[in-house]
């Protein structure tokens, strides 16, 4: 501020600037040479390699922090120059800098934390989904999922060739028409009358206006049926349970039978629309390799495009999604791609859609890259993605290294493909391609006469979420006039080293995560730009992207999709159970609890034998770590699979409590003891406390994948149009409140690591709970659906740092009253997907796809959220237990309602597994702890009042 202040009053007052010009001038080229020595000779140096904060000499990599070396010394040559010019400069220079520092320090004190989610917003879903057809995929009962070894061995028998998979096998799933008995201990099974009778369907039929969100019945058949074929009764489904213990138990009679034989939980993680036509636009751009994408499996896609188009001929951004261009015109796209011609009645409908809202032009940006890579846009349509960024030193202010992890793993294969501008080879005179170019432009029947630049910002309102920021227009502006060829030479010559770096970086994270890559989107795009950077050939890294495909797919009754991410194994399996062991009847269940730790153990990332064998873990070196902007990731637990390899903050979390909850049962103790079980050192938990207490925010909270390296102004630079908060890694309720759980659960156990390190983590992170809380007594959950599932988060967190107090403590207290508010008549609770888009609880509930406006999975949320607050309000609990109840299917199951997850605020997303595992832990809870403390308050309130 002073160095400000000094410059405006040397403008503003030249004569009243005086000073030693030479020793001033010194002392910055100092500060300069400080820069970068720190900045570049010392930059990524690491200290230690653990992965700890303030872990290097200089400016790191990892946390996007100056070093505590770094900040002394560039903090000693500021303050130098300030005692040198403050008795020096004039009046304005002084009062300049005071308004400065007093704006700042009000900013400070006042301002919301960055990661604060903001209000309810103005621009709110007005449009609903509407379908009018049933329909069954023909092929259905062919499809078998095949999980873990086996997985692996089908793999290799439908794709022969000298390339291996690698990483642990534990936790992987696909789906295969291949007979499962063809591998070792697989099981080929039927699907009989007698097991759809047990789960009550008739059929797979799938009607979409009744529910868009598919039950996962073909895979709960299949488990119904392998569970049969083994020798194991099922529960009864005769008579319904009388109490919240009988109802507990039934449920995981029921959910141990879809237990994989490797320990997880496997379900449908699908959703979003938008990922499967980037497969299928990549798969023919590649020239329709069968060994990508079977005759099968594009059937089986066909069916889930035709199932899900809407009445108004369009497509959602998701399955709950009422229409949109951006899912329309990419659906549109797959499907011709996948043979379906254009006067078929579905494509009909989906051109009339695009056609009557602009055409193509108006889709967004996500959209208009893979048309451009189709051939079916030009380039010019869309806006730079510069890989010269990358050049910028690592501590620029902005450099796409500070971005979150999903944002610039996108953007990295998207700039590389820009800039290459690769497109498909034959659009020019492909048939289907070629008429594409004409279907989706009803303004211009010649291609060759659109105006592509001036097309570059257009966009129809109903794909708008985040309107781009008048600051990333001028940007987009100014990189067009770069893109012009006045600049061409220049442009080439740091275009050349950004795209090396651009493919080195893309080849090392498919080795860092045994090819299966952080996310749909970007896997897709790492193979193709691996296939365009090997010369367009099939070559060996190529051949294991190919293997990898099957691992993001998923089968339901409406047809095949391309799942969010690799599944949610380990997430689901963790939360399981801990719900399990909550409701006191782990010891009922020895096999179900051995295989999850046996689950839990092998998917610690880089934490097993098979894992550290790897190509991934050389990259879990310091050096490496910091050369590819990675955070330390042995130790951590993911989302889904070890192989994935990206560690997260409340996966790790869940991972470490659910194995913590197990270490001390009868039968984990038993297994270790006879060999049938591996044990678990210390030393790995200290692995999983280090990765979380490095996660750690400077605002006291924890984020999903990496701290947060960038500022809130990121937002401003947000391209995407579709998404909301995606630039940096926010410090979230979910992940806060999971990472204080783990780390007091550590705690009390192994007291004697890293107390103090631990005790203060867990107090900044209790005053970032405190300070993200709404005014009416709620959180925003930003992963699921949404108040219910951030009230959860929250009042767990705080009773976790605060202890059995903080049932006392304001916040919780508000939390319980915003949930007993928003309880309905049947005793449940109900928020659909329209809760995270809007920011604001809907009135209606869930409405469209719960019952009387509630659904077992939120009413399990505010429910185990009141438990754990202690309540006082037992009837109100009570109530929500019967709702529970009463929803129950008779075989133990519950009925797949609306859709549980989010993301990016505007995206939701299955976990099928949901409406088991949390209703499960809601009842357990319910037993184990809370009518116990009831009937202790009655007895304590009684005692006192005779008193």
């Amino acid at each position: 501020f002073f160095s400000v202040a000094s410059l405006l009053s040397h403008w503003m007052e030249e004569d009243e600037f005086h000073g030693y010009p030479m020793v001033t001038s010194a002392l910055v080229v100092l500060f300069m040479v400080a820069v970068f020595i720190f900045g570049h000779i010392l930059a990524g140096k690491p200290l230690t390699s653990l992965g700890q904060q303030w872990g290097c000499w200089g400016y790191d990599c990892v946390t996007g922090r100056w070093s505590v070396c770094a900040t002394l010394v560039l903090g000693m040559i500021v303050i130098m120059i300030g005692l040198l010019e403050l008795p020096l400069v004039g009046r304005a220079t002084k009062v300049i800098s005071l308004i400065l520092s007093i704006l700042w320090s009000v900013w400070m004190a006042l301002g919301k934390p960055v990661s604060h989610p903001g209000p309810a917003r103005k621009r709110k879903i007005e449009r609903q989904p509407h379908w009018d057809h049933v329909l069954e995929l023909p092929s259905i009962g062919k499809w078998r999922c095949a999980t873990a070894a086996v997985s692996h061995t089908l793999t290799h028998k439908e794709n022969p060739s000298d390339v291996q998979l690698t990483g642990e096998p534990a936790g992987r799933q696909i789906w295969t028409q291949t007979p499962l008995s063809t591998a070792p201990q697989g099981l080929d099974v039927t699907i009989t009358d007698d097991v759809k009778d047990f789960l009550g369907i008739r059929d797979f039929s799938f009607d979409p206006e009744r529910n868009p969100n598919a039950a996962d019945l073909p895979f709960r058949c299949q488990k119904v049926a392998e569970w049969v074929a083994r020798g194991r009764p099922l529960p009864s489904n005769k008579t319904a349970p009388d109490t919240p213990e009988a109802a507990a138990r039934k449920a995981i009679q029921f959910y141990q039978i879809l237990q994989s034989e490797d320990g997880h939980w496997a379900g449908d993680y699908g959703g979003p629309h938008f990922l499967m036509p980037g497969l299928i636009i990549a798969w023919y751009v590649m020239g329709q390799p069968e060994e990508l994408l079977s005759a099968a499996q594009r059937d089986a896609m066909v069916h889930y495009l035709r199932v899900h188009q809407q009445s108004d001929g369009g497509w959602g951004t998701h399955i709950e999604s009422p229409s949109t261009m951006f899912g329309s015109c990419l659906c549109y796209v797959g499907l011709r791609l996948l043979g379906v011609p254009q006067d078929d009645m579905c494509a009909e409908k989906g051109r009339t859609f695009i056609r009557q809202n602009g055409g193509a032009l108006y889709t967004s940006s996500w959209a208009k890259f893979w048309l451009c890579v189709l051939g079916v846009m030009d380039w010019a349509g869309h806006h730079s993605i510069p890989v010269e960024m990358w050049l910028l030193p690592n501590w620029f202010p902005f450099h796409p290294a500070r971005m979150w992890c999903h944002c610039r793993m996108v953007y990295l294969p998207m700039g590389y493909l820009y800039c290459s501008r690769f497109a498909y080879p034959r659009a020019h005179t492909d048939p289907v391609t070629v008429s594409l170019r004409e279907e989706l432009y009803p303004d211009y029947p010649d291609y060759a006469s659109i105006p592509w630049e001036s097309t570059r910002s257009l966009l129809a309102p109903m794909d708008m979420y985040s309107p781009i920021p008048i600051v990333m227009r001028v940007v987009q502006e100014v990189l067009a006039v770069y893109e012009r060829p006045l600049f061409k030479p220049f442009r080439d010559w740091l275009r050349r080293p950004g795209l090396a770096f651009c493919a080195d970086y893309m080849a090392v994270e498919d080795l860092q995560t045994n090819y299966v890559d952080i996310g749909p989107v970007n896997k897709v795009m790492n193979m193709l730009c691996a296939w365009h950077r090997d010369g367009q050939k099939v070559t060996p890294p190529v051949t294991s992207h190919f293997l990898r495909i099957p691992d993001y797919l998923w089968v339901a009754e409406d047809g095949m999709k391309m799942q969010g991410y690799n599944g949610s194994q380990s997430w689901d399996t963790s939360l399981a159970i801990q719900g399990i062991v909550e409701s006191g009847l782990a010891d009922e269940f020895p096999e179900v609890c051995q295989n999850a730790w046996k689950y839990l153990e092998r998917t610690q990332i880089l934490s097993t034998r098979t894992s550290q064998s790897t190509e991934a873990f050389k990259y879990e070196a310091a050096a490496e770590r910091q050369k590819y902007y990675r955070h330390v990731s042995q130790g951590g637990w993911p989302f889904s699979t070890s192989a994935h390899g990206w560690p997260i903050g409340d996966c790790t979390s869940e991972g470490m409590k659910a194995m913590l909850c197990l270490v001390d049962l009868n039968c984990i103790q038993a297994g270790v003891q006879e060999g049938s079980c591996p044990a678990m050192a210390e030393k790995r938990f200290q692995d999983a406390v280090n990765v979380i207490l490095c996660l750690q925010n400077p605002d006291g909270g924890f984020p999903t994948y990496e701290n947060n390296r960038g500022y809130g102004w990121y937002e401003m630079l947000n391209p995407s149009d579709v998404f909301g908060d995606i630039m940096i890694d926010y410090s979230y309720v979910e992940c806060s409140s999971a990472c204080l759980q783990a780390l007091t659960a550590f705690r009390t156990r192994y007291p004697h690591h890293r107390p103090y390190e631990i005790a203060d983590a867990i107090n900044q992170g209790r005053d970032f709970l405190h300070s993200i809380q709404r005014a009416d007594g709620s959180w925003y959950g930003s992963w699921a659906c949404c108040f219910t599932y951030g009230c959860w988060f929250g009042v767990e967190g705080l009773m976790a740092a605060e202890g059995p107090l903080g049932a006392y403590s304001p916040s919780v207290r508000r939390a319980c009253d915003f949930l007993l508010g928003k309880q309905n008549e049947n005793g449940g609770w109900g928020e659909d997907f329209r809760s995270c888009y809007d920011k604001e609880w809907p009135k209606e509930g869930m409405e469209m796809y719960g019952t009387g406006g509630s659904g077992v999975v939120p009413t399990a949320w505010a429910l185990l959220a009141l438990m754990r607050g202690r309540c006082p309000d037992a009837q109100a609990v009570e109530r929500g237990i019967k709702y529970l109840m009463v929803e129950q299917s008779p075989s133990g199951d519950w009925p797949q309602q609306g859709i549980s997850g989010v993301f990016n605020r505007s995206c939701g997303i299955t976990y099928t597994a949901y409406r088991n595992l949390f209703p499960i832990w809601a009842l357990g809870r319910y037993t184990q702890h809370y009518l116990p403390w009831v009937k202790l308050r009655e007895e304590v309130l009684s005692r006192n009042s005779s008193d």
